[in-house]
């Protein structure tokens, strides 16, 4: 077995490089996988531009992990095997002992490592995990299909479930990227009408075959007008950071409609609470979802034929794709694999 692996790791801000580090032994409740294929995630940003990032503690980024389990720590559960294929997404286990974990709560858990920025991710060929953290991954998948699932599908997947629209009412999806292109299959195949808000034409060809029955392009009409005309959403999901966009749609809710977000922007949002409590409206975060989600999304993607459209390079491409992706040219993932 070799002593070392390749890894692409952020040691000063915004920037990646390529490294070999020395293979490392489970602990406690870990396991070691053999990467196949990382995601490259929106969220990989604020982790590889971090400001505190310095050469004596660089980071691994990558949250959007499959492989197979090589090595188990002493205490992994027995459902866990060598060879076994897993993921891992944004989440890296819950601790099984604060109080959210207790009232089951897990994707809330207080104790959990965040896979890429608290601890090492995937952009590399090994890599340790937490075993309350582990997904098992369908053979009918390939890992490369797999990877984005474990994040920007579970994300969309539960804020989809969580939205409170029932099937033939107006889902709206704000943003058609990384998130909004698996929000819009899913909200389709849930039984949605869907509408899909974008910043111009571009994508519209695109967001009608991905499943929206309506594309409305805010560069040149007002989302919120526009969603009213389709007779007001009774569920808009925010995949975008930009909060004036998200308070600019927000009026486009109908009564009782929910805005839940995914995106997550700096500034605050603008929102009049008439208009919240005049249509019992609410505005909700939705943070990913537990191992147990992601099985059952990764489960629903195979039933319903929802798969994340990709584009793979490299692992020693890795800050290549990292550019593509922040360069907005990604349709619309980008997905690293361990090839030479």
């Amino acid at each position: 077995m070799k002593a070392t692996y390749r890894a692409v790791q952020a040691g000063r801000p915004g920037v990646l490089e390529r490294v070999e580090r020395d293979i490392p032994s489970p602990a406690t409740g870990e396991v070691l996988l053999n990467v196949e294929a990382c995601g490259i995630c929106g969220a990989d940003a604020a982790d590889i531009e971090n400001a505190r990032l310095t050469p004596a503690q660089p980071r691994v980024p990558g949250h959007e992990v499959v492989g197979r389990i090589a090595a188990l720590g002493p205490g992994v559960p027995s459902m866990w095997k060598i060879g076994q294929r897993v993921g891992v997404g944004r989440l890296g286990g819950h601790c099984n002992a604060c109080g959210q974990c207790r009232q089951g709560l897990f994707n809330l858990c207080a104790d959990q490592p965040i896979v890429g920025s608290t601890c090492d991710g995937g952009y590399a060929e090994m890599m340790l995990a937490r075993a309350t953290g582990l997904v098992a991954i369908p053979d009918e998948l390939d890992a490369h299909e797999a990877a984005p699932i474990l994040c920007a599908g579970l994300a969309t997947f539960n804020a989809l479930k969580k939205c409170g629209a029932e099937a033939g009412e107006l889902v709206a999806v704000l943003g058609i990227g990384g998130l909004g292109h698996m929000a819009l299959q899913y909200a389709r195949n849930m039984g949605f009408r869907v509408a899909a808000i974008g910043r111009s034409q571009d994508i519209a060809d695109d967001a009608l075959e991905l499943g929206a029955h309506a594309y409305i392009d805010a560069g040149r009409e007002a989302a919120a007008d526009a969603l009213k005309a389709l007779g007001g959403a009774q569920a808009i999901i925010s995949t975008v950071t930009d909060s004036a966009a998200v308070s600019a749609a927000l009026p486009g809710l109908a009564p009782r409609g929910r805005m839940v977000l995914l995106g997550v922007g700096k500034d605050p949002l603008s929102v009049a609470p008439g208009f919240l409590v005049g249509g019992e409206r609410a505005v909700l975060g939705s943070l990913t979802g537990s191992p147990h989600e992601n099985e059952k999304a990764l489960n629903f993607s195979l039933l319903a034929g929802v798969r994340p459209r990709i584009e793979t390079m490299p692992l020693a491409q890795a800050p290549e794709a990292y550019a593509r992706l922040k360069s907005g040219r990604a349709k619309f993932r980008m997905v690293l694999t361990m090839a030479i």
